[in-house]
């Protein structure tokens, strides 16, 4: 009888750890499917468009806004450049796309309202093969001649800012494109704001947007799905 009863509270307490670390699973899931924008934990692109203010700013600049079509029209150019395997060892990105595929590629993709395309005023692009944090972008972006006039120009009133990976091993990509269109009547998106959903990388989005999501969740939460790792294998061992 004792015997039986062991083997019944330990298939008890085993059934517990399995409810327990299924529920863990569940949230860490759920958690990285459900970034808001308004307060994305990680994303790059927004962090990046932080420093580049913080770098007007010191040079009594004004700040630029963040604009999401305009975001989302930088990861587009990331795209095109990871496809050619375009990082250099110094940071540079050897990736020049054709100018009209800002408005016929990038901005159709991103879903932002074409009459309302403007100008770009300056585009910066780099990439690291190392890091992915926003420090190890402005240094790469700033790695090219001329870098820190294009982010100090005083044409500027919005700034976009995209991030991407080209694969697992692969380096990490940023581009910043700067406009000085309006913020109220250009980049606008298509869907009362929300655009076309994106499945890869980050852009940045101002906190106030109507976007669902401005950073997928394998790229905003890395840390997220390398605990799931053992929390499976453990299941496994437990069943």
């Amino acid at each position: 009888m004792w015997m039986g009863e062991i083997l019944w509270r330990g298939r008890f307490n085993l059934q517990q750890l399995q409810v327990g670390m299924m529920g863990v699973l569940l949230l860490l899931l759920l958690g990285a499917g459900a970034v808001s924008p308004a307060k994305i934990h990680g994303n790059p692109a927004n962090e990046l468009v932080e420093l580049v203010n913080a770098n007007r700013t010191a040079s009594k600049l004004p700040r630029l806004r963040t604009s999401a079509g305009l975001g989302c029209m930088a990861l587009q150019y990331i795209s095109e450049c990871i496809g050619i395997d375009a990082c250099g060892g110094n940071g540079t990105v050897a990736c020049q796309p054709p100018e009209e595929h800002m408005t016929e590629v990038y901005a159709a993709n991103c879903g932002v309202e074409l009459p309302t395309v403007d100008v770009i005023t300056g585009r910066l692009v780099g990439c690291h093969r190392q890091r992915y944090d926003a420090e190890a972008a402005l240094e790469a972006v700033l790695s090219q001649a001329g870098a820190g006039a294009v982010i100090r120009g005083k044409a500027h009133t919005q700034v976009g800012a995209g991030f991407d990976r080209a694969h697992r091993r692969g380096p990490f990509f940023w581009c910043l494109l700067f406009t000085s269109g309006s913020a109220n009547s250009t980049f606008l998106l298509e869907a009362a704001g929300k655009g076309i959903h994106q499945t890869h990388g980050c852009f940045s989005a101002p906190p106030d947007t109507t976007l669902t999501l401005s950073c997928s969740a394998a790229a905003a939460l890395p840390s997220s799905f390398l605990l799931l790792i053992p929390l499976l294998f453990l299941l496994a061992v437990a069943t």
